[in-house]
């Protein structure tokens, strides 16, 4: 048995999918029933929090394998699954860490990670990190301002990353979660392609068939405002401008074939996700 914790998720209802149509046995950790009714038909709902412990240590039991994605940039939601995990003889956990972690100097984003896979490490059970680098779903939180005429906010220039469908990561989780050989390693996971945040919205206004407007963005609020269009808290925002400015630098731009090492297929294209995603971007 597996348990998921971030199920309802970018990557977690991709791997959901993809171990429900391969007859994975699973449990889900949600929040709410709301969101269970959003799992796979056979999938395992169990309701319950990273923020309560004996809720935890019920869904761990009997769990071989734990897949571990803790939201924000605390750590108490990490180690509250690792302890929970330790009580309960986990055997393996695929944690999702990121790309900035191997960045040098390491910046702030790096380091809350690079301070849960320490703390994973700590335990000693067998684990494999995902490092993945920019997801290409971050391109949904452009969908207000498409519809409503008004430019792009492009933070970082003539950066480039390679952004990653969260279906690939979902992928290779998948893998590592049902397959021995993964144990103790760390896998830097990116897509095929370097692009700037303008590329990508060339790309997908060749999709969408309609023009698309785009201009950069001139204050630190309104950087922070392309990735967290509500705002965010003090530290996030200064964590997300030091990596706009990271990027500004191609300090990032790099891309692995470690998708295609270990799936035996290319990592998919930004034109790719944009066309399974289409419909999400229409009026």
């Amino acid at each position: 048995m597996l348990l998921l914790t971030g199920a309802t998720g970018n990557i977690g209802r991709e791997l959901t999918r993809l171990l429900d149509a391969n007859g994975t046995e699973f449990r889900a950790l949600v929040r709410d029933s709301t969101r269970a009714a959003t799992l796979p038909a056979h999938a395992r709902p169990f309701l319950g929090d990273l923020d309560d412990p004996a809720a935890l240590d019920r869904a761990m039991t009997g769990v071989s394998a734990l897949f571990l994605l803790a939201p924000g940039i605390g750590m108490d939601h990490t180690r509250n699954a690792l302890k929970a995990a330790e009580r309960a003889g986990v055997g393996h956990i695929v944690l999702i860490s990121s790309a900035h972690v191997l960045v040098d100097p390491l910046p702030a984003m790096g380091s809350w990670h690079h301070e849960r896979e320490e703390l994973l490490r700590a335990t000693g059970i067998p684990h494999t990190i995902l490092r993945p680098g920019g997801y290409m779903s971050n391109a949904l939180e452009w969908i207000p301002t498409i519809r409503a005429g008004d430019p792009i906010l492009d933070p970082s220039g003539p950066g480039r990353y390679a952004p990653i469908d969260p279906a690939d990561i979902a992928a290779v989780a998948a893998r590592c979660l049902t397959h021995l050989g993964h144990e103790n390693t760390a896998y830097h996971l990116t897509g095929p392609e370097l692009l700037t945040c303008a590329d990508q919205v060339a790309i997908l206004s060749r999709i969408l068939q309609r023009p698309l407007k785009i201009r950069e963005t001139a204050t630190p609020e309104e950087a922070v405002a392309a990735r967290y269009p509500n705002g965010a808290p003090p530290r996030l925002a200064e964590a997300i401008l030091e990596g706009f400015t990271l990027m500004r630098t191609d300090a990032v731009a790099t891309r692995t074939s470690t998708v295609a090492d270990l799936l035996g297929r290319p990592a998919r294209s930004f034109a790719t996700w944009c066309k399974s995603h289409r419909d999400a971007f229409l009026p």
